[in-house]
């Protein structure tokens, strides 16, 4: 691939600008060399303005989404990728979000550009747990853990029951609880279906990869170590 059409494909903008940052001597080797746009350079050894590139399609990333931030490219308020380099959203193919988080809830959300990484992280057939603390209005009432797991409970207006969830009581008003599946505000509406309101929402782990420190509103790319642990996980439920 010819390098103008490599870098605009990362983001860094149309290829007549692209052409232009050559004319200006802002691609270089790791060396500091010039580049022309008819060079032969393996990516790694690129540089723009001194930085090196952004890795190439295949890329995913891990971000602690905060609250307030919707997974949407369109909506009118504040949106996940607005926490990324602003060239993240030209990139092409294009970086989307594996699944999504609703506004109200925080943590683990993974991104990428690889549609078979993401297609086989949603897929149910890898059954990857996804964790969920939930804060809820009022104290759990004892039963939630049984029902939650038995792969019985019907959700308002479905006709399929809901996979087996475990439910770990971390306080009166206080769960964990560990999903297989992921329909639309599942948590949430679990919990309504036993009487209560989660308050508060917060995904810590997708698989065998959690979020560690990585602060809230901050991201990093994904190796091949960490896509090796986030499919290390036990069978089904």
């Amino acid at each position: 691939m010819k390098l103008v059409k490599l870098i605009a494909n990362l983001g860094y903008g149309s290829r007549k600008q692209v052409a232009l940052m050559f004319r200006e001597g802002r691609i270089t080797d790791a060396a500091g060399e010039v580049l022309y746009a008819d060079d032969r350079v393996d990516h790694a050894a690129i540089r723009i303005d001194g930085e090196p590139l952004d890795p190439p399609a295949g890329l995913a990333l891990m971000l602690h989404k905060p609250v307030g931030y919707t997974c949407s490219t369109k909506d009118a308020g504040r949106i996940v990728y607005d926490l990324l380099p602003a060239r993240f959203r030209l990139r092409s193919p294009m970086i989307s979000t594996v699944g999504r988080l609703d506004r109200d809830t925080s943590g683990l959300l993974l991104m990428t550009d690889d549609g078979q990484l993401l297609h086989r992280i949603v897929s149910p057939k890898s059954h990857l747990p996804k964790v969920y603390e939930a804060t809820l209005a009022q104290d759990l009432r004892g039963d939630e853990a049984t029902l939650f797991s038995s792969g019985t409970l019907l959700l308002e207006s479905e006709t399929t029951p809901l996979a087996p969830a475990t439910l770990e009581v971390l306080g009166p008003r206080h769960a964990r609880l560990t999903l297989t599946e992921g329909r639309y505000h599942q948590v949430r509406r679990m919990f309504a279906a036993v009487g209560n309101h989660v308050e508060a929402l917060h995904r810590p782990r997708i698989g065998g990869l959690s979020l560690g420190d990585l602060p809230t509103g901050e991201w990093r790319i994904l190796g091949e170590d960490d896509l090796t642990t986030l499919f290390d996980v036990p069978g089904p439920l």
